[in-house]
């Protein structure tokens, strides 16, 4: 299936915050399957639909252990132990940086039926909700990076969009 292209830095709406969902309906599911779409085409372990220009708070996490649907995910705890992961965006193509994140996090969300859940994410699958959920709060992971980290990578950036 065909999908919307990426956005690209500094398009502003991958920083607007996204608007909430109000029920899981067919609509809803439509827009996950192209995002599982858009997703496998990168290759990712990830999606916000944000990153495909859809101002809704609907996320998608896949590890390899199968696809998980959140539509208004949020952050109901997180583990003060931090992990390290390299992290990229189709938004921000051909750079990347290394974030600390928390290793693990309980997150509540509406599943694929529209069934309220609350789940525990750790290790990767636990990264890839934490950006998501920056995606969909208009945050990408460079607004993570230091001031100076940040302006390396969006010049390095600007100078592969150029070539």
């Amino acid at each position: 299936m065909a999908h919307r292209p990426f956005l690209f830095w500094p398009d502003p709406r991958l920083t607007r915050p996204s608007e909430p969902v109000d029920a899981v309906t067919d609509e809803t599911r439509a827009i996950w399957a192209e995002m599982v779409d858009a997703m496998r085409a990168m290759p990712g372990v990830g999606l916000a639909a944000p990153q495909l220009g859809i101002p809704l708070r609907l996320a998608i996490v896949d590890d390899g252990t199968g696809v998980t649907y959140l539509a208004n995910p949020r952050i109901l705890h997180a583990s003060t132990i931090l992990r390290e992961h390299e992290e990229a965006s189709p938004n921000l193509p051909g750079v990347s940086a290394k974030l600390k994140r928390p290793r693990a996090v309980t997150v509540a969300y509406l599943d694929e039926t529209g069934a309220a859940r609350e789940e525990e994410f750790v290790l990767l699958r636990a990264t890839s909700v934490q950006h998501q959920i920056d995606h969909l709060d208009g945050k990408l992971y460079i607004h993570r990076l230091s001031k100076t980290r940040r302006d390396m990578i969006l010049k390095k950036y600007e100078k592969l969009r150029r070539t």
